[in-house]
């Protein structure tokens, strides 16, 4: 077998491979101790509340290019503020006074929460979805101390304060005749470009790819692995892989899968339904392995062992930050888990999956 990949298919599975591995050694190579992934997490996550605010500045600001810093960076605000939540209870345990701490973590969730919506509507949902899969791991975890944080009240407020920030949102969108942070509008632009790219996926999809016809260049696809799921294309630019990118076009007329299509279409349709299947039982194997680890780490802490507690509140960030992303990527928009962002995903299935070993000292 060939060490360099020869599309993008086997291309994303080398990287991945690489990233797991690197995540593996450098989480068992440093010391993660509570002190640590809680400075760690709050110095990220005030970074992301800067980026987010100049990126949503941008928008507003017409002299200025926006980023959509929250495809690829979204999934690690969920990561690295949900971690900083998951140490509070901690602290508290041991008799800590954090009300500060915790007044700075409130202003940076609502940052986030504020310049992320208005980026992009689709990060809104993301981002709520995994706060509270972190609220309720954390009050799984904890629930002998004070931290009863997922109640019926808290909920109805969550989902009360999404609906909120849509609505103003469509507000100031009509206000300043901005249809770019306009949620109606984005529904609009999906219901319009939706049910025919469906039509398009679902008639032309096989077993290990799709109809090369169906593509908008022809004779010249592959029939698998064309592209339209593939990691940013400026790491095949860089390396000079002989990938197919048919000059920029894949860039802008894959929009319709890309953008306006569920992952599960996405993704079957370039790499085919067995490649589908089988990334759907990767996912459901780091979910299980994360979920398993974090209950070995909760009996380790409940008898008094205070080793894991960093490990344990990394890795409550990042498993909601990847099962928010999933759950957003294979079934709203095919971006939140491709380009820039699918480096972000498997990101996130490296840092789950890395808490499998834990070297001794």
């Amino acid at each position: 077998m060939a060490l360099i990949a020869t599309n993008h298919l086997l291309f994303i599975i080398e990287f991945a491979i690489l990233i797991h591995i690197g995540v593996l050694l450098l989480l068992n190579f440093v010391d993660l101790n509570l002190n640590l992934a809680f400075f760690v997490a709050l110095i990220a996550s005030a970074g992301l509340t800067l980026i987010f605010g100049f990126d949503a500045a941008c928008l507003l600001l017409p002299m200025l290019n926006h980023h959509e810093f929250t495809h690829p960076y979204g999934p690690l605000a969920i990561l690295f503020v949900v971690t900083a939540w998951a140490c509070i209870p901690m602290f508290k345990d041991d008799k800590l006074k954090i009300n500060n701490i915790k007044m700075l973590l409130i202003i940076m969730t609502i940052g986030i929460t504020i310049f992320g919506a208005i980026v992009h509507r689709d990060f809104l949902i993301m981002w709520i979805l995994g706060l509270l899969i972190g609220v309720f791991i954390i009050s799984k975890l904890f629930k002998h101390s004070s931290s009863k944080l997922l109640s019926a009240r808290n909920v109805i407020l969550i989902i009360g304060a999404l609906i909120a920030v849509f609505g103003l949102m469509e507000l100031l969108a009509q206000v300043l005749n901005m249809p770019i942070i306009s949620p109606l509008s984005r529904i609009d632009r999906m219901n319009t470009n939706q049910f025919a790219s469906l039509q398009l996926v679902i008639d032309n999809t096989n077993l290990y790819g799709h109809n090369p016809n169906a593509t908008y260049w022809g004779n010249s696809s592959l029939g698998s692995s064309d592209g339209y799921i593939s990691l940013p294309l400026t790491f095949i630019t860089y390396f000079g892989l002989p990938f197919p990118l048919f000059y920029g076009i894949l860039v802008t007329k894959k929009d319709v899968i890309d953008y306006f299509l569920p992952g599960i279409f996405g993704i079957g349709f370039d790499f085919g339904y067995i490649i589908l299947a089988l990334l759907i039982i990767w996912i459901l194997i780091v979910m299980i392995i994360g979920f398993k680890t974090l209950t070995k780490y909760r009996l380790q802490r409940e008898r008094g062992n205070r080793k894991f507690r960093g490990r344990e509140a990394l890795l409550v960030g990042s498993l909601s930050a990847f099962i928010a992303q999933t759950i957003l990527g294979l079934f709203v928009i095919t971006r939140t888990i491709n380009g820039s962002a699918l480096v972000t995903y498997i990101f996130l299935s490296a840092m789950v999956i890395a808490h499998v070993v834990t070297t001794k000292r």
